[in-house]
C-alpha cells in the first residue's frame, strides 16, 4: 500500500472528483488546513484520512500528511483537480522500483487554458533558479510528487508555507538523491481559478515570493550542508 498526501483548502468541489479517481493500491490522505466549505468532512464520507493541520501554509499542511503517513512510498499532490490521480502509479513506481529517490510530475497541458502563458513561464524562471541553486535538470515544480518516506523525513524539511518544495529538491541535491521528472496532464482547476496562477497579478506575486523563499531555503540548507550531506 502506499499512500498520497493532498493538502486542501477550499476544495469541496473537487475532491468527489479527485478522491474517486485514487488509483487501488493507494490510500489518500487528505489534510485541511482551515477550510470553510466543508472539505475535510466531504472526504471523511468518501472514505479519506483526514488530518486537520491548524498551522496554515502549504509546507504545514504537507508536513502533517507526511507525519501521519506510514506507508513506505508516499506521494503529493494538489487536491483541486487540475492532476489525475491515476498517474501516480507510473511516478511512483520509479521510486519503489529502485530506480530514482524523488520523481517529480512535469505538467502537460491537456486542455486549452489550463497552463496559461503567464504561469508557464513564472514556472520556467522558477525552475530555472531551482536548477542553478541544486544543480537537479528541474523543468517543472512538480505539484505531483513520490519518494520514500523516511528518506523525507530525514531531510528535514524546515518550510512550512511556499519553500517547501522547493526545500525539498534543494535538501535531496545536497542528499545525492536521484531526481527524475516524469510527464503527468494538466487540466484546469476544478471549481473556479486558480489561488496562485487563475491571474497575471496573482502569478507575479507568487513569483516574487518564490523567488524570495527559494533564496532564504537555498540559504539555510547550504549552512546546514554537512549535516544534510551526512545523513544520505
Amino acid at each position: 500500500m502506499r499512500e498520497v498526501i493532498l493538502p486542501v483548502l477550499d476544495e469541496a468541489q473537487a475532491l468527489p472528483g479527485v478522491l474517486g479517481r485514487i488509483p487501488a493500491g493507494f490510500e489518500p490522505i487528505v489534510v485541511d488546513n482551515g477550510s470553510s466549505d466543508g472539505s475535510g468532512d466531504i472526504a471523511r464520507k468518501l472514505g479519506a484520512r483526514v488530518v486537520v493541520e491548524p498551522q496554515k501554509g502549504f509546507g504545514a499542511a504537507c508536513f502533517a500528511g507526511l507525519s501521519a503517513a506510514t506507508a513506505d512510498v508516499v506521494c503529493f499532490m494538489d487536491g483541486d483537480g487540475s492532476l489525475d490521480p491515476r498517474e501516480l502509479t507510473a511516478l511512483s513506481d520509479r521510486v519503489a522500483d529502485g530506480h530514482a529517490d524523488l520523481v517529480l510530475g512535469c505538467r502537460k497541458p491537456t486542455q486549452r487554458g489550463a497552463f496559461p502563458p503567464h504561469a508557464r513561464l513564472a514556472n520556467r524562471v522558477l525552475s530555472l533558479e531551482l536548477r542553478r541553486r541544486s544543480g537537479i535538470r528541474t523543468t517543472d515544480l512538480g505539484p505531483m510528487r513520490a519518494a520514500r518516506r523516511e528518506e523525507l523525513l530525514a531531510l528535514r524539511i524546515a518550510d512550512r508555507r511556499f519553500g517547501w518544495p522547493l526545500e525539498m529538491v534543494l535538501r535531496a541535491a545536497a542528499a545525492g538523491w536521484r531526481v527524475e521528472e516524469r510527464p503527468v496532464g494538466y487540466a484546469p482547476r476544478d471549481g473556479g481559478k486558480s489561488k496562485v496562477t487563475g491571474t497575471v497579478g496573482g502569478t507575479a506575486k507568487a513569483v516574487r515570493d518564490m523567488l524570495r523563499v527559494l533564496a532564504e531555503v537555498d540559504a539555510r540548507v547550504t549552512r546546514e550542508l554537512p549535516a544534510t550531506g551526512a545523513a544520505s
